[in-house]
């Protein structure tokens, strides 16, 4: 299986539902204007924050991996939506052009590998997802951001196979928020105690084979009610 182009077709597939199909010309079928630059670089402040980074607060405290796996994985979901609205509006391909591009790019043969720890400080990571914030001010190709995301992907200690488990994971959980309220503000984020994506993940710890249909109707079950 193309990993690649199944995440692709399926960020097409959500973007479409959530947003209305032509959300490629950057606007909602709500009428809200929509920027994935913007959302990728909060994102990215967001890994940023999983960091003790701070000198002045929790100086001893360790990195959050698992919320900056997520972060990744959230990062991950508006850039393809920015690839897949450069290349739909800019005329440059299809998405299997798109998931062929990626898979040429020079660094996803390290991102097809084993994972192994990262021999960066936390400083030198972080400057890896702060090289993807001035791509995204600079205006760099869909080509040079995918390219600086299998970076910090792999300073996040994610390589394809484990992307593509959390990016499946949450976006079942992106949907199973749109179906719950999310849009509308009604939305229940913290679930006993933590937040839904915690839950998600120890789902997909306990069932690696689960299916996107099982894990659907696990967070249902999980869901506090009102």
């Amino acid at each position: 299986m193309n990993k690649i182009l199944q995440m692709l077709k399926l960020q097409q597939q959500l973007n479409d539902a959530t947003n209305g199909e032509g959300w490629e010309k950057g606007m909602t079928k709500n009428g809200k204007v929509i920027d994935w630059k913007r959302c990728t670089y909060l994102e990215c402040a967001e890994l940023i924050e999983s960091y003790p980074w701070k000198h002045w607060k929790n100086i001893d405290a360790e990195p959050d991996h698992a919320n900056i796996q997520i972060e990744a994985v959230d990062i991950w979901h508006f850039i393809m939506s920015q690839g897949l609205k450069d290349y739909k509006i800019k005329g440059l391909g299809t998405l299997e052009t798109l998931a062929a591009n990626i898979q040429s790019l020079p660094n996803f043969s390290d991102f097809t590998e084993e994972i192994t720890p990262s021999d960066k400080n936390y400083y030198e990571q972080i400057q890896v997802a702060e090289t993807l914030m001035k791509a995204l001010f600079c205006d760099a190709s869909t080509e040079e951001l995918m390219e600086t995301f299998i970076n910090v992907a792999i300073e996040s200690g994610l390589n394809l196979d484990k992307l593509y488990t959390l990016y499946i994971g949450k976006n079942i959980l992106n949907q199973f928020r749109q179906d719950h309220g999310y849009k509308e503000g009604t939305y229940i984020k913290m679930w006993h105690g933590e937040e839904d994506n915690v839950t998600m993940q120890n789902i997909l710890a306990e069932q690696s084979d689960i299916t996107p249909e099982a894990l659907y109707k696990a967070l249902e079950k999980a869901y506090p009610q009102r």
